[in-house]
């Protein structure tokens, strides 16, 4: 398994060496480069021509071929015309290595690269961490440099708290000597010190070896460890648009929640890497976190950590529940949720517009349209466009949801063919927002606190996206009792599926207009 979680991806999986000069594709080199490029994958274990692949120790053959194969593609790619060009083994577990010259069996120390994820080692485990990692590191380093000509690789894992174990890797392409591989990690060590002492996870890479660390997990552990599965129907979680969803048990005790490509999804590989891409760059208190992925014959998982409390719909929405959820609890998910989605806005090293807040996407403790309709913003859901305002849509629906206790999807048929948006807005602007307010919270509401929030979810379902907040303004509109909260105009049209039943009305029935839209649902997740 991939682990990638919280370590700076922000520089590229590659390195081009400017200084060694460039080719022409019709010349006498590019066409040896490209039958050379063209066979590495099937010839990893083969020493050929100035061009070298290598694939981590614990991946099998069909893994290490995909592997070498899409990093061949990436360098010619982010190379072009490049007569030397290596790949970091970061992104895919494998190093490309091509040149214009024979490097093999030499040793060759630069250039590095280094990096390392944004947590720390907390002060008071420290000495311990520091001791589990001498020995851990010597054995590495030992056992790695001992290794056959066909495979220098070796993995640890040292416990220095009742909680937390050190998993690190280490590997030196098979063309080196003992003594070589041996001062290439050594060096690789020492690079660590400078760099990334007492972070949590990172890595090392020279361009004859190989070193990183977490205290995740991230190759594969043996037979011992291997986790054991729950199918989704026992799993709360359920199905989601990338395929089903499983709880996960590893030996240790630890759960996990793993989502499984489905072979119907239309998703594929390249979604794949995209969201192990994406979701590895994040690392926030409000966003679940990834601990790794998984790549082996025809199976791809992503690997989460286990949320223990059901999604926050099954609080909202099943009868028997919401009473567990008193206002202070609703109050802090609504400020948890708006933090998440600002640092996915702001914060992040990308700027991350999520197209799918809902309820069943939060837990309750915390080129295609995409998303769920009634959550989705009007000119998305209409014609495609979405910002970061789109997300403040999705909020604003969600908010209204978790003081009303009402789903917005299926509201029309109760209330006259209206929106919850609607409804909301007619009585708060009558003054009487706290009609709204879901009946389990009589007892432990804040009125003002309801009121603020009401209006504040009013904002965010503007039609107007230049009318809504941003998600900062509205965590800073939430936190705070002196801002003033903007008044709010007519929400949006209700977006999403409006079907009327043909009917004959009876003498107790409402007598309802309802405008008929029929909106089909792309490929929902």
């Amino acid at each position: 398994m991939e682990n990638f979680a919280g370590i700076n991806l922000t520089y590229q999986s590659f390195r081009c060496y400017n200084d060694s000069g460039s080719f022409t594709t019709s010349s006498t080199y590019g066409k040896n480069l490209d039958h050379i490029l063209d066979s590495l994958p099937h010839n990893v274990s083969e020493n050929g021509a100035y061009a070298l692949g290598m694939c981590r120790g614990d991946l099998i053959k069909d893994e290490c071929y995909s592997c070498v194969s899409s990093s061949v593609h990436d360098l010619t790619v982010k190379c072009p015309h490049r007569k030397e060009a290596v790949s970091l083994a970061v992104v895919l577990p494998c190093i490309v290595h091509y040149a214009n010259r024979p490097f093999f069996g030499n040793l060759e120390v630069e250039p590095t690269d280094a990096a390392h994820n944004n947590e720390s080692i907390k002060s008071d485990v420290l000495t311990k961490f520091e001791m589990a990692w001498d020995g851990l590191v010597v054995n590495m380093m030992r056992n790695a440099s001992n290794g056959s000509s066909k495979l220098k690789y070796a993995t640890e894992e040292a416990k220095f708290t009742e909680s937390q174990t050190i998993y690190a890797l280490m590997q030196c392409t098979p063309d080196l000597s003992q003594e070589y591989c041996w001062n290439c990690l050594k060096r690789a060590t020492e690079t660590r010190e400078e760099c990334c002492r007492a972070k949590q996870g990172g890595f090392v890479q020279k361009p004859n070896c190989y070193f990183r660390w977490d205290l995740h997990p991230f190759y594969a552990l043996g037979p011992d460890t291997t986790a054991a599965l729950s199918p989704a129907h026992t799993f709360t979680k359920g199905q989601g648009g990338f395929g089903p969803v499983y709880k996960g048990t590893l030996a240790d005790g630890k759960e996990i929640a793993v989502k499984k490509l489905s072979r119907t999804s239309g998703q594929g590989l390249l979604d794949f890497k995209n969201e192990v891409m994406l979701i590895a760059k994040l690392q926030h208190r409000n966003l679940v976190r990834l601990l790794g992925c998984c790549l082996e014959k025809n199976e791809k998982l992503l690997v989460y950590e286990f949320m223990p409390n059901k999604s926050l719909d099954v609080f909202l929405f099943d009868s028997s529940l919401p009473a567990q959820l008193v206002w202070q609890k609703r109050l802090n998910i609504i400020k948890g949720t708006a933090r998440g989605i600002m640092h996915l806005h702001e914060d992040s090293r990308l700027r991350i517009i999520h197209r799918d807040g809902k309820a069943n996407q939060n837990e309750a403790n915390t080129n295609r349209v995409v998303g769920t309709y009634g959550y989705m913003a009007p000119e998305y859901a209409m014609e495609g466009l979405f910002s970061v305002k789109s997300d403040v849509f999705s909020f604003g629906v969600l908010l209204l949801e978790i003081v009303s206790g009402k789903r917005n999807n299926g509201f029309h048929l109760s209330e006259c063919g209206e929106s919850l948006l609607t409804f909301a807005w007619k009585l708060w602007s009558k003054g009487k927002g706290m009609e709204l307010m879901d009946k389990h919270l009589v007892e432990s509401s804040v009125p003002n606190e309801v009121l603020k929030c009401i209006q504040i979810g009013l904002l965010c379902v503007q039609s107007d996206p230049a009318d809504r907040p941003t998600m900062s303004t509205v965590v800073a509109m939430l936190g705070s009792d002196t801002i003033t909260v903007p008044l709010p105009a007519k929400p949006a049209l209700y977006v999403g599926r409006l079907i009327a039943e043909s009917v004959e009305p009876n003498s107790s029935d409402k007598i309802c207009s309802v405008n008929e839209v029929t909106i089909s649902n792309m490929s929902p997740r």
